[in-house]
């Protein structure tokens, strides 16, 4: 999972100031299926039909799940559930007590023959509350009827108490004007209805599906059949448009990974948000082996969302590594409402997202400077969280407290610890070899459907390694001591250096100078906060409404340019801003002043270390 961290922080505070491959077959009684009406939706809620499988004991549950792989929070999608029916063949009904939030039990399991409940969506409810307070949007639901249906099976399909084995096919009947987008194949001709026809449960709540009007484009990269499908609410962005940039970085990716991997079709799903109330806030993407849901504001510039698509599906397409390839017996053998979790998320979530960032150095999307930029950023935000808790102890407790508050560092010091690994790999090696390769052992060595024991991985990384990986980990990583990353940079000639960063004239961090008037749309400055000498020297003061900016009119429909375009200005650029104050119009000229801060950096500085540096980089 990745949460996106870009400027949608401002609007969030503004507003709130391998089913893919299943065939046609003949289903027999002990198949479960599904049937979820598209079409009848009354109050903002669907109905789903479950015919059970047969039963021999007097009763039996049925969950939801309270937690689906790669989102590491308990969200209980049962909670969504109701008006929960269970009938015998001759339609007469069973009794049924709900246990928890997730879990219905249901007597006289024998005679049972179909459970039907009402299904309410995700999106309706956010409120865009900080990091867990609500269903994360890639991982939630949309119902918005003859539009958009957002179906993440897991919110919408549960499973029998000890069926989860069992063939599911899973029938959705919808509007001919809607096309569903996914990675299974639909085996049914008919323009209104779909057949999905999966193994297991697992595979089935791994194969997300969105409906809308049809906005999809295909390429093949090395073998690997890309979909790319959009809804917009508006129409302002087409799968078209995104598609050039998402060919580009794919084929890097899977350029850069070889044959690691053996997916032959991926869908990306991307969901635009209309931002208004009853629509999804919680912006990033939802990892699973063959697709990824992403979730991202409608109003965002083409060239912002072009930039956000590369920092999150980059992300979520490196998982078909791990742990879609590599994992442990506790992701294997998933439990949705009892969820043992591993040790591991260092490797799952960490190693990922080194890669997300080392391809672009190594396949020349990026340059030396902006990679040694972005790890220093992530050093410096690693600091802000707690550097002496063990990340394996962090990550099999990551559900509670206090552990749960330091999920974010999988993105900063598990990044890092796969650099340092790659470091220590290729100092070893003489450059020949680097953490890529140990990945690339290690799925051979276990793969999609074979796991590894949790406490087994470290021991198992050291014997196709070095004991130099095996110190590191037992020290570093399920030891409290902090990384000394000084140390491991300097072997490939790195060490730090004091860089001054032009910041955004609008945002400090995740606190605007700015604010906006809900009812009329209407951008005004701050009257609470500390103006910067951008502000003042233009003499723009507290609550003056920002009408324009160099004769471009701005409101709230159009701030992602505003914040956009700013990010382009260069110090002394000259600037007009018309506003309103005390309900007269001006217009002030000056110059652009940039706000200024000092970071730490990094930087070649041993020109003994280049040969290592670049197998590191480049190999």
């Amino acid at each position: 999972m990745k949460k996106s961290i870009i400027a949608l922080a401002l609007v969030a505070f503004l507003w709130n100031s391998n089913a893919a491959n299943a065939q046609k077959k003949t289903t027999t009684s002990l198949d479960i299926k599904v049937g979820i009406d598209l079409i009848d939706v009354k109050d903002d809620k669907v109905k789903v039909t479950v015919q059970a499988p047969k039963i021999t004991a007097d009763k039996i549950t049925y969950s939801i799940p309270k937690i689906v792989p790669g989102t590491y929070s308990e969200d209980n999608y049962g909670k969504n559930v109701e008006d929960f029916k269970a009938f015998d063949s001759k339609g007469t009904a069973l009794a049924v007590t709900k246990t928890d939030d997730n879990t219905w039990s249901i007597s006289n399991a024998k005679n049972l023959a179909k459970i039907t409940y009402l299904v309410n969506d995700t999106f309706d409810t956010e409120k865009g509350g900080s990091f867990g307070t609500d269903i994360f949007s890639p991982a939630g639901t949309n119902i918005d009827a003859g539009n958009n249906f957002m179906l993440n099976t897991h919110g919408f399909v549960g499973y029998f108490q000890d069926k989860k084995d069992l063939p599911y096919q899973v029938t959705i009947t919808h509007p001919e004007t809607l096309w569903g987008a996914t990675s299974m194949i639909d085996t049914d001709a008919s323009k209104t209805k779909d057949v999905f026809n999966t193994p297991r449960y697992a595979e089935l709540v791994e194969n997300p599906i969105m409906y809308a009007k049809p906005d999809y484009t295909t390429f093949n990269v090395n073998g690997m059949d890309i979909q790319i499908a959009v809804y917009s609410p508006s129409g302002k962005v087409t799968a078209a448009s995104i598609t050039p940039e998402m060919k580009k970085m794919m084929t890097a990716q899977k350029t850069f990974l070889g044959n690691i991997n053996a997916t032959k079709k991926y869908s990306v799903l991307l969901y635009l948000s209309s931002m208004k109330p009853d629509d999804a806030k919680g912006f990033g993407a939802l990892e699973h082996p063959t697709a990824t849901t992403v979730v991202l504001p409608e109003m965002m510039p083409l060239e912002e969302l072009q930039k956000s698509m590369k920092d999150v599906v980059s992300h979520e397409f490196f998982h078909i590594v791990t742990p879609l390839t590599i994992h442990s017996n506790e992701i294997q053998y998933f439990d949705y409402n009892a969820p043992k979790m591993s040790q591991h998320l260092w490797m799952y979530e960490g190693v990922t997202e080194y890669f997300a960032n080392l391809f672009q150095i190594n396949q020349g999307l990026i340059d030396e400077a902006e990679f040694y930029s972005r790890m220093a950023e992530k050093i410096e935000q690693a600091k802000t969280l707690d550097d002496t808790m063990p990340f394996t102890t962090m990550s099999a407790n990551v559900l509670k407290s206090p552990y749960k508050e330091q999920y974010l560092n999988v993105y900063q010091k598990g990044a890092l610890i796969g650099m340092c690994i790659d470091i220590i790999i290729r100092e070893k090696s003489n450059g020949e070899r680097g953490i890529l390769n140990l990945m690339q052992q290690l799925s051979k060595e276990y793969g999609v459907h074979k796991a590894f024991k949790d406490e087994e991985l470290f021991a198992k990384i050291t014997a196709l390694t070095y004991p130099e990986v095996g110190n590191f980990l037992s020290t570093y990583v399920s030891g409290a001591t902090p990384i000394p990353y000084a140390i491991f940079l300097a072997k490939v000639g790195v060490s730090k250096s004091k860089d001054k960063k032009a910041g955004n004239v609008f945002l400090k961090g995740q606190t605007p100078y700015i604010t906006v008037d809900k009812a009329t749309k209407e951008i005004l400055v701050r009257s609470n906060t500390d103006l910067i000498d951008f502000y003042k020297n233009l003499d723009l003061r507290a609550n003056d409404i920002i009408m324009a900016i160099n004769d471009k009119t701005y409101t709230l429909d159009n701030i992602y340019d505003m914040i956009g375009e700013s990010e382009n200005w260069k110090e002394n650029d000259a600037i007009t801003i018309k506003i309103k104050r005390a309900g007269k119009e001006q217009i002030l000229t000056g110059k652009v002043s940039l706000p200024y801060e000092e970071i730490e950096g990094l930087q070649a500085t041993d020109a003994t270390k280049t040969n290592l540096k670049n197998a590191w980089l480049k190999g």
